[in-house]
């Protein structure tokens, strides 16, 4: 379940770049480049903000900046170029009648903002595990997959996203676990679904799946105290081959994000990795969530940005966090419905989600949200 980021600009402004801007913008304009709008340049000692380029090593950092700057112009002019994806718009999404909250009996053991109806901030914890922690990680995210996928075979048309809450509902509390996402922030129901334009944070309600669409499911089970956090989107029927492709690109996104991974890497190739190939297909990769530090807290430090960002930061070996993408296939804007929850793109084009809670080791990362039949 992602974090909002506009929601972490108040307390941690150090970690959002103003949302929904291109690459080139990001470069041009970033408080952490020596790149500057207006700023000369020249061979000799040209003044940047703060320093003076006097060193070769400095000049190498300079040409650094540059042929980054460079590579941002040509792969947007590329995907500029690219023929417009064409699609038939389905009906635009409509809220439905949405049931109240399902019981969870009182032996299952709760996390502590179910209290509440109030958002929590989020925790500048990082998640780092000993043994003991790790194995319940994996218990968790084990248990997460379980149920995502036995949600996913629920997706037909004619069904309703409130059967499916049901369903995972049950299958959660059955297993002594508690659904994470009910009574987060006043969150109503016990999983996510987001359909077509939806790009996350659906509320279950009685619309019912129609033939041709496509449905994210993000599921986080909280058991012995740890959250397990996971997302797919799954298609309903027979799904037009441009909202297949959207699909089977950021599940691609989600993999090369994982891919590099591993003790010491820096967190912003994460964002670098996602957008390369996101752009290579003319997609666009939302902003406005972020993956996050998981683990006997739902969302923590570090903020994980898909796009192309300055971030600092290094990964640690035992830390644990998600890596959920969105793309596309037109605007990255959005708007949220008056129950604060859902968000939907603002030109109603469709989005895509994948996720994942990974665990860093030394020489990599590790998927936690799998299990040993369906390793996917």
């Amino acid at each position: 379940m992602g974090f909002p980021a506009l929601l972490l600009l108040a307390v941690y402004p150090q970690h959002i770049t103003p949302l929904h801007r291109d690459p080139i913008t990001h470069l041009l304009s970033s408080p952490n480049s020596t790149v500057f709008v207006g700023t000369p340049l020249s061979s000799s000692s040209s003044t940047f903000p703060g320093k003076q380029l006097r060193s070769g090593k400095k000049l190498v950092v300079m040409a650094r900046r540059l042929f980054g700057l460079e590579e941002a112009i040509r792969i947007q002019r590329e995907r500029e170029l690219q023929p417009k994806i064409k699609y038939r718009r389905k009906q635009p999404l409509r809220p439905g009648r949405v049931s109240p909250c399902l019981p969870v009996p009182d032996e299952i053991p709760k996390p502590p903002y179910v209290s509440s109806n109030l958002l929590p901030k989020l925790s500048s914890e990082h998640q780092i595990h000993d043994a003991e922690g790790i194995a319940k990680m994996k218990a968790a995210g084990e248990l997460a997959a379980r149920v995502l996928d036995y949600a996913g075979t629920l997706v037909r048309p004619s069904v309703t996203t409130n059967e499916i809450d049901k369903a995972v509902h049950q299958m959660i509390i059955e297993a002594g676990a508690y659904p994470s996402p009910l009574g987060y922030g006043g969150f109503p129901k016990s999983v996510c679904t987001s359909v077509n334009e939806c790009m996350c944070h659906g509320i279950p309600d009685s619309r019912q799946l129609q033939d041709g669409d496509i449905i994210n499911i993000d599921v986080t089970v909280y058991l012995n105290g740890y959250h397990g956090d996971t997302s797919k989107t799954f298609f309903c029927g027979n799904v037009n081959p441009a909202h297949r492709h959207l699909v089977k690109v950021t599940e691609e996104c989600l993999a090369r994000g994982i891919n590099v991974c591993r003790d010491g890497a820096s967190f912003k190739k994460i964002g670098k990795r996602i957008s390369e190939f996101a752009e290579k297909y003319g997609f666009g990769v939302v902003e406005c969530f972020v993956g996050h530090g998981v683990g006997t807290v739902f969302h923590s430090e570090p903020i994980i940005l898909h796009h192309r960002n300055e971030e600092t930061g290094f990964m640690v070996e035992d830390q644990t966090f998600t890596i959920e993408p969105i793309l596309t296939l037109g605007s990255t804007k959005s708007i949220t419905w008056p129950d604060n929850w859902t968000t939907l793109t603002a030109d109603g084009s469709p989005a895509a989600q994948f996720e994942h809670t990974i665990l860093i080791t030394k020489t990599g990362a590790e998927i936690l949200t799998k299990y040993e039949d369906n390793p996917s």
